[in-house]
C-alpha cells in the first residue's frame, strides 16, 4: 500500500518520503510506501496536478494507492486578493485544487511557507557555525514568512557563517535525514494536519 505525493522539486523527492515514513510507520499496523514525484517547480505542479492525480488513480494497481497528494510550497503561487493570512491563502488554494481533481482519494497541502520551515523546528540538527548566528528572535517555524522565508534565511545564515550559500539538494537532504519528525509536527501545524490527514487515509484501509 502507498501514497503517491506531487511535489514540487528534486529536494522533496529525495527527503520527504522518508521523513513522513518516519511519523507514520509506527502508528500503522504495516509500513506504507510512499512515492514522490518531482515536477520541476510549483508552476507545473498547479498546471499538472488535476491531470497527474486523475492518471494515477485510473492507473492499473491504483488498488495499491490509498491516496494521491499534492505538496507545494505556500510562497511562491500568486493569490487572489481576499486571501490575505497564511490561513485564508492555505485554506484558499486546497480548496480550489481540491474541488479541481475531485475525488475523494486527494488531498492538497502545502509547506508553509517552505519546505525547509520543518527543519527550523531543532536548531540541533544544524552546524555549530550556524547555531552561533541564530537569529535569538526566530519567529515559530510556520511563522517565518513570505517576506524572508525559510530556504533564503538560512541562504542568508549560511553566507554569513560558512560564506557558502545553502543548497537544498545537499544540505537540505542531510538535515531531514537527521530531522525528528515529532518534533517537527510539535512545531508545525499545517504539517500536523497534513499528517493526520494520511495517517486517517491509511488508517481507514485497515493499515
Amino acid at each position: 500500500m502507498r501514497f503517491e505525493i506531487i511535489s514540487e522539486g528534486e529536494t522533496e523527492k529525495d527527503s520527504v518520503a522518508a521523513f513522513l515514513k518516519r511519523w507514520l510507520d509506527p502508528q500503522l499496523s504495516q509500513p506504507v510506501r510512499i512515492r514522490v514525484s518531482d515536477e520541476n517547480g510549483f508552476a507545473n505542479v498547479l498546471r499538472k496536478i488535476a491531470r497527474k492525480a486523475e492518471a494515477k488513480l485510473s492507473a492499473p494497481g491504483n488498488e495499491e494507492i490509498i491516496g494521491v497528494f499534492g505538496l507545494i510550497d505556500l510562497y511562491g503561487p500568486a493569490f487572489p486578493d481576499h486571501a490575505v493570512t497564511v490561513n485564508e491563502r492555505y485554506e484558499w488554494f486546497k480548496e480550489e485544487i481540491e474541488r479541481e481533481v475531485s475525488d475523494v482519494r486527494f488531498r492538497m497541502h502545502f509547506a508553509v511557507h517552505e519546505f525547509e520551515s520543518w527543519l527550523l523546528s531543532d536548531k540541533s540538527i544544524f552546524p555549530r557555525a550556524i547555531q552561533d548566528v541564530w537569529p535569538a528572535n526566530l519567529r515559530p517555524p510556520e511563522q517565518v514568512n513570505f517576506n524572508e522565508p525559510p530556504a533564503k534565511l538560512l541562504n542568508r545564515l549560511y553566507r554569513q557563517a560558512t560564506n557558502r550559500t545553502y543548497k537544498k539538494t545537499v544540505i537540505g537532504k542531510q538535515l531531514f535525514a537527521n530531522l525528528d519528525p515529532m518534533t517537527a509536527v510539535s512545531k508545525c501545524t499545517y504539517l500536523k494536519a497534513m499528517l493526520e490527514d494520511m495517517l486517517a487515509m491509511a488508517k481507514k484501509r485497515g493499515l
